[in-house]
């Protein structure tokens, strides 16, 4: 069976709340879509906009391997001629060769919002459709509200279904257009009209009950043979069907080859290539696709993986791109410790053991600290635990200041400022540097501090950056004295990683995941810092 892949992240998917792609950003998508195998992608909606306007004149000169630009479009207005539709000239225009036209199909649909009479719609879909054949172009027809129109009325959703195809239509594509079907009405009406029709029939589902992908899936099994959908389930309200679990759906439980193994390994780089585009954070609880998807923090489940990696995943990861994870936490076993060592590039077996460097995570979890997300920090617990292990620098002691001051009087008011100062003291080598630095507030001035002691040994260091600080209250009962945990997350330009800190004393739980951060970049470097360090160190002994 073949299986037409149709995405409208670019229409569709930019009606979610939040996203506003440029004509631009369009154009990259569309190139990143035809990678992945997508045999039709829908650019917008030329004649609503001046963007879409303007990324059909752009995609005049896009050179797509794979895929086919469609134009996105409505049937002409009621009591009007098809010939003198704006919308219609500007889809005729537009430089593409296909169109998608959106008609109604439910009888309520057209007499309570179009507001006018069964067969004026019926006119307005075969008006347009022959229109845009005239023009040259082929025309998938949309036949908005399909199955809630069926299910009211099933004689009248058909004849909207025999108009289009009768104009010319290549592909009548059913629409559950308010997401409320559950796949067994989707199935049992697919099912119908693909023995009715000679024309390929097309499905094009919404999330609002959850059900989006299960009712594409019964829709193929049932006939369709062109399936709509956006990236990472981005539309209006709840969203679309999501490609991201519909393409490997098909191809990895259906046997259904809608893109190439090599394309199928580029999805999970293509999900988090578009969400970057539309800023919004990637789902990490997405099926196929989130960074969750393969992560076992059940000890029965690393166990498990360490024998056998398919004993808790329903497929290799690697086959749309992503990889397994196992988490570290206190519902682990050893085996866990065992499996994430290794993932790490450590050999336990070799003078570590891993039931006691499991109950150190326990007791620190049960402290505040938590290593789900904060594997930077659960690295340096395993290299602090080898036998060799020697730390890059010690702390000593630091005091942080934090003090109002009134400057100058104005005419109006005496203005006030806040100044954090911290005094750090740490020990790298044989050496204690004892330094002092100001910041924007008490976490920024520790941060200063700790690099300017350590900058003298490892210039590279202002390369770190924090990029994330996170604090959590643990014990809301015990108000200003709760427990808090501190994640923060450090970029150098290149990589990024997370570190961990908990404390009855929020600058104590921040000193902490600072310290790991830095310690983390610099063993993680320490081949290059290391003929640095001593270059610099030898240079200030000659001063």
């Amino acid at each position: 069976m073949k299986v037409q892949l149709y995405d409208t992240t670019l229409r569709d998917g930019a009606q979610r709340e939040g996203i506003s792609f440029s004509a631009v950003d369009k154009l990259h998508i569309a190139r990143k879509l035809d990678e992945l195998g997508i045999h039709f992608i829908e650019g917008g909606w030329p004649g609503s906009n001046p963007k879409d306007a303007e990324f059909f004149n752009a995609a005049r000169s896009l050179h797509l391997k794979n895929a086919k630009l469609v134009a996105f479009g409505a049937t002409r207005r009621p009591r009007a001629k098809a010939e003198k539709d704006a919308n219609l000239l500007a889809l005729a225009e537009c430089g593409v060769e296909i169109a998608a036209l959106v008609g109604k199909s439910s009888h309520l649909q057209v007499t309570q919002v179009l507001e006018t009479t069964l067969e004026e719609n019926l006119r307005m879909i075969s008006d347009s459709i022959h229109f845009l054949r005239s023009r040259g172009m082929s025309v998938f027809f949309d036949a908005e509200h399909f199955f809630d129109g069926y299910k009211a009325d099933p004689a009248y959703a058909l004849r909207c279904l025999e108009a289009a195809a009768e104009a010319g239509a290549s592909c009548l594509v059913l629409c559950d257009t308010n997401g409320g079907s559950l796949p067994g009405h989707v199935s049992e009406v697919v099912r119908t009209v693909a023995g009715a029709f000679k024309v390929p029939i097309g499905v094009h589902v919404h999330n609002d009950s959850g059900l989006a992908v299960a009712c594409s899936l019964a829709a193929v099994s049932s006939g369709a043979e062109q399936v709509q959908g956006t990236i990472n389930g981005y539309g209006e309200r709840c969203g679309n069907a999501n490609l991201c679990a519909v393409i490997p759906n098909l191809k990895l439980k259906l046997g259904i080859d809608c893109v190439t193994d090599e394309q199928l390994a580029r999805l999970n780089d293509v999900a988090h290539y578009i969400s970057e585009i539309a800023n919004l954070v990637p789902d990490p609880f997405a099926p196929y696709v989130g960074s969750s998807a393969f992560a076992h923090k059940g000890g029965l489940h690393a166990s498990g993986m360490a024998k056998w990696e398919g004993s808790y995943q329903h497929i290799d990861p690697a086959l749309v791109g992503n990889k397994p994870r196992v988490i570290v936490s206190e519902l682990s076993g050893k085996g866990n410790i065992i499996y994430k060592a290794k993932e790490l590039g450590f050999d336990l077996s070799a003078g570590v053991d891993a039931q006691k460097l499991l109950e150190q995570v326990k007791h620190r979890e049960s402290l505040g600290f938590q290593y789900d997300h904060a594997e930077a920090s659960f690295e340096l617990l395993i290299r602090r635990a080898l036998p060799d292990y020697q730390p890059l620098f010690k702390l000593v002691d630091f005091m942080v200041i934090v003090e109002k001051r009134r400057r100058a009087p104005s005419r109006r008011s005496q203005a006030e400022e806040m100044l954090s100062e911290a005094i750090v003291k740490v020990t790298v080598g044989e050496e204690i540097m004892h330094t002092a630095a100001e910041g924007n507030g008490p976490v920024n001035a520790l941060d200063n501090a700790l690099r300017k002691a350590l900058l003298p040994f490892y210039p590279r260091v202002g390369q770190v950056k924090l990029v994330d600080y996170k604090v959590r209250i643990l014990e809301e009962s015990t108000g200003t004295e709760s427990q808090v945990r501190v994640l923060i997350e450090s970029s150098d330009g290149a990589d990024e990683w997370h570190t961990v800190g908990s404390s009855t004393n929020i600058i104590e739980a921040s000193w902490m995941a600072l310290a790991d951060s830095l310690e983390y970049w610099l063993i993680k470097n320490s081949s290059k810092l290391n003929a640095e360090s001593s270059g610099v160190r030898t240079e200030a002994g000659t001063q």
